[in-house]
């Protein structure tokens, strides 16, 4: 029987081959009954010793995925997943990691003329739409006001994707509070949510 906030069997017959083994050494608890611990865990955001016993020792559950943490595993999951999807995702290459953006979508926050400035600076395209205040201010100074931010429609629609993502996600009580205490776990945990996401999809 599939219990509320565990894996559907569709779900974990995408994710069951691409679990490490343990080749050798004493037995150990069911991976299927871990992994439904680390969901039950980013599903309700409790501690880890408060894990419901159904799903073994709080210490391995924790153990295991703090190694599946750092040696990305769900991450590899995710990409699996993408792939079988038809979204194509870039390998990872040689050399320093890409962090600048082809373009930055934002709201009207962002509208500062010091932050397009910065955006300009370092070659960043960005859709951001101007404030009405800002709008009068440069109108009333007539030639000297500059002349106003480019704005792209159809990219700034495009935001709203992003928006429903994070919606989504946070109905993940233990990624919207953050309770993991390191950035390793926490991507781990946002990376696994994203594919039981994605699973629901495909």
């Amino acid at each position: 029987m599939v219990r509320r906030h565990e894996l559907t069997d569709h779900e974990w017959e995408l994710l069951a081959p691409l679990i490490p083994r343990a080749a050798t050494g004493r037995p150990r608890v069911e991976d299927r009954q871990v992994i439904n611990g680390m969901v039950y865990k980013i599903r309700t955001g409790i501690s880890w010793r408060d894990l419901p016993e159904r799903y073994g020792p709080w210490k391995t559950v924790c153990t295991r995925f703090r190694r599946y943490a750092l040696n990305g595993v769900f991450t590899q999951t995710l990409q699996q997943i993408q792939a079988h999807a038809r979204i194509r995702v870039p390998r990872t290459g040689t050399g320093r990691p890409r962090c600048r953006p082809d373009r930055v979508i934002a709201d009207k926050a962002y509208s500062a003329r010091g932050f397009r400035a910065y955006l300009r600076q370092r070659g960043i395209a960005h859709t951001i739409p101007e404030k009405t205040d800002q709008r009068r201010h440069r109108l009333r100074r007539g030639g000297h006001g500059g002349r106003p931010p480019g704005f792209d429609r159809e990219a700034y629609r495009r935001r709203n994707t992003i928006e429903r993502c994070f919606n989504r996600l946070k109905g993940f009580r233990g990624i919207a509070t953050r309770y993991e205490k390191t950035a390793t776990s926490y991507e781990a945990a946002v990376t696994l949510a994203s594919f039981l996401l994605w699973a629901r999809s495909v």
